[in-house]
């Protein structure tokens, strides 16, 4: 009998001329699945920047411009992508790439594009980018999201000094 009533309500409001959240508070469950929040795309974005830094460190690295200096570096930024991802919970049907591409990642850090040969000067400037992106983003999440960037963002600028900046 209560399968028989969960199947006849979509019949039933159709019928009636409601939609479920006429009904009922919150979420249309019928309207299918909801949008991310913004604090989940800008999270996404932000994920996504750190994924090209770290490319651009690693090609660096590989291309041993100061490798040993550098190493620390790319270290601290695999910390900080830990710390993003933790932080990202996606609803059972979405995958940790669909949304993200509203908020794009810096355009100094762009996932696909890393340069054959990356200097100590790109780095600092990817930093610099990177720092006052997330800067920018404060104003627009959470708080608690907000004081992650915020702690990502300064150790970012400790970065461009550490890279003579």
């Amino acid at each position: 009998m209560l399968t028989a009533s969960a199947a006849a309500l979509p019949a039933l409001l159709a019928t009636a001329g409601c939609r479920s959240s006429d009904l009922f508070a919150g979420p249309d469950p019928l309207a299918g699945r909801p949008a991310l929040s913004h604090d989940v795309i800008t999270l996404q974005a932000v994920i996504a920047a750190e994924q090209a830094m770290i490319k651009l460190y690693q090609a660096a690295v590989g291309g041993r411009l100061g490798a040993d200096g550098l190493a620390g570096l790319l270290a601290e930024h695999r910390q900080h992508l830990g710390r993003l991802q933790a932080r990202l919970v996606l609803p059972p049907g979405f995958s940790a790439a669909s949304g993200s591409a509203s908020q794009s990642a810096s355009p100094s850090a762009s996932p696909g594009v890393v340069p054959a040969r990356v200097t100590t000067g790109r780095l600092r400037a990817a930093e610099q980018a990177s720092a006052a992106d997330l800067l920018r983003r404060l104003v627009t999440v959470q708080p608690a999201l907000a004081q992650l960037f915020a702690s990502i963002a300064a150790s970012d600028a400790t970065h461009v000094v550490a890279l003579g900046g």
